[in-house]
């Protein structure tokens, strides 16, 4: 009996009839702890990949961005280390300061009187002109042979553009400019200015203000001789009680320039590299002028001569390197065309009048004069080495 029924069960399925199926509802069964356990691991490691990942990234990053911050900062470095970087006179005289950045770059100087070099001092020829320089063959004459002892600085207009061949001492020599207006601040501005970029060459020791008018009266070595053995700077300052003097004065100065200290010199100087650092840097005596001293007050005769008879008075020969003629009266002094170039009016020059050198009488007082017409070049090319010695 009970193997007939288990029989009639299987054969019921046989036959292809639907069994009665019987379903149960069961609770879910919870995952395994050690799956559990394997997911979290996976996980922990995935989030420690992210994050070396990101890392690496960065680092490899910052490893090619380091050759060219160094590449581009190593000149740099080296510059600071070698001295001859510190002394080597500017590559060109272009540059985009304005007055009052090259005003205080150029009023950097040493405390150390000695150098740790070989210097070669250098005169610094200063040309304040409005164009043209008519006497540059001249001067190219004078200064032949001597290139290692002599540096040259033109202020012009700043729309005049020089057309000196590039054989010519004077090629690539213009220094940035302003207008300069005679009698006015902006007269001394220039001269500053010729000072400020000259001081830029450590080997400039003694500079010299010319004009266009200008000629040398000497060779070069004894020009060279004479400025580099005095003991004075060649600036005239003097008391003059006239109109033209003292007259000129502003009680406004005071108290930084009393009447008493009130000087008068030529606008044409030679000094040493002190004085022109003093007269760059200057910020006392400068303000009263630029507002106190103007037409009828010409300030390129007071300023200058006043503020270094009070500060360096003891460094002053006063007087000037450069022989003008007054004696025809107004307002400029005479100027001499090819007429006048006779032997006998250099040796007017050459014997009028004595001086000191280092508190020494002295026939020998002027190394420049002015002032030139054009006209008169060829004549002093053709007689240069019978009058002047070169």
């Amino acid at each position: 009996m009970k193997m007939q029924s288990r029989v009639g069960s299987f054969g019921s399925l046989e036959e292809g009839k639907e069994p009665h199926v019987r379903i149960t509802n069961q609770p879910n069964r919870p995952l395994p702890l050690r799956l559990l356990q394997f997911i979290l691991l996976l996980l922990g490691v995935a989030i420690v990949f992210s994050f070396l990942s990101i890392y690496t990234s960065r680092f490899l990053k910052i490893q090619n961005v380091a050759p060219m911050i160094q590449s581009k900062f190593q000149p740099c470095v080296e510059e600071v280390k070698n001295l001859e970087s510190w002394i080597r006179p500017p590559s060109t005289l272009s540059h985009n300061m304005n007055d009052t950045e090259l005003f205080w770059r150029a009023s950097f100087e040493t405390r150390i009187n000695e150098y740790p070099f070989k210097r070669t001092p250098k005169i610094a020829f200063m040309f304040l002109t409005r164009g043209p320089l008519p006497m540059s063959p001249l001067w190219e004459k004078f200064l032949k042979g001597n290139e290692k002892l002599y540096s040259i600085y033109i202020h012009s207009l700043p729309s005049y553009k020089p057309d000196f061949p590039t054989s010519s001492v004077f090629y690539g020599r213009q220094i940035p400019s302003q207008v300069a207006e005679w009698g006015r601040m902006s007269m001394c501005d220039a001269e500053r200015r010729l000072l400020a970029n000259a001081l830029l060459d450590i080997s400039n020791e003694w500079f010299v203000l010319l004009s266009e008018a200008c000629i040398p009266l000497q060779n070069f070595s004894i020009v060279y001789r004479y400025i580099s053995r005095s003991r004075y700077s060649f600036m005239g300052s003097f008391d003059e009680p006239g109109p033209y003097g003292r007259g000129r004065y502003n009680e406004n100065m005071s108290p930084v320039v009393n009447i008493s200290e009130w000087r008068k010199g030529s606008q044409w100087f030679e000094i040493n590299r002190k004085l022109a650092v003093d007269i760059v840097q200057d910020a006392v005596y400068y303000p009263k002028f630029e507002q106190f001293c103007r037409p009828a007050c010409y300030v390129d005769e007071h300023y200058f001569p006043t503020m270094l008879s009070i500060e360096s008075p003891h460094l002053l020969a006063n007087r000037s390197l450069t022989w003008v003629d007054w004696s025809r009266g107004g307002a400029h002094p005479a100027t001499f065309g090819k007429g006048d170039i006779k032997e006998e009016f250099f040796k007017r020059i050459f014997n009028g009048d004595k001086c000191l050198y280092n508190n020494q009488p002295t026939t020998l007082c002027f190394l420049f004069a002015r002032k030139f017409a054009p006209n008169a070049l060829d004549h002093l090319l053709e007689h240069s080495s019978k009058y002047f010695g070169f």
